[in-house]
C-alpha cells in the first residue's frame, strides 16, 4: 500500500465517498465556508495548493475561484480527532461567498429565519 493509499483509507468518508471540509482563513482564523471533498478533490488540492471541492449538486470537481478569481490558497490541512472532517487553512484571494461576503457565515440564525430567501 502506498503512503497516499494509506492516508486516504484512514479518512472516514461518508456513504457517498465525501468528507466535509471547512475552509478557515489561516491569518485571521475566520471560518470562510464549508464544502465537501472526495478523494480526487483532496488529491488535486494537495497538488495545486488551491482548494478543490466536489459539487454535490453538479456532481463534478470545482476549484474555488475558477470563475470569480477568489481562490483559496492552501497553507495547511488538518483532520479532526474522528477522521471525518477536514480543516483547510487557507489564504483567500478575495471574498469567499458567492454573495461577495468575506465568509459564507455572515448571517445570524434570527436574520435567516426572518428572511430565509434573501440571498
Amino acid at each position: 500500500m502506498t503512503l497516499e493509499a494509506a492516508w486516504l483509507s484512514a479518512i472516514k468518508w461518508n456513504e457517498h465517498g465525501l468528507i466535509p471540509a471547512i475552509a478557515q482563513d489561516a491569518q485571521s482564523g475566520e471560518v470562510l465556508m464549508l464544502a465537501f471533498m472526495n478523494a480526487e478533490s483532496l488529491k488535486r488540492t494537495l497538488e495545486l495548493r488551491q482548494a478543490v471541492f466536489w459539487s454535490r449538486r453538479r456532481a463534478k470537481l470545482w476549484r474555488k475561484g475558477e470563475t470569480s478569481g477568489n481562490a483559496l490558497t492552501l497553507k495547511e490541512i488538518r483532520i479532526d480527532c474522528d477522521a471525518d472532517t477536514l480543516l483547510l487553512l487557507v489564504e483567500p484571494a478575495g471574498p469567499t461567498c458567492h454573495t461577495n461576503a468575506e465568509s459564507c457565515f455572515f448571517r445570524e440564525l434570527d436574520e435567516f429565519i426572518a428572511e430565509p430567501k434573501r440571498y
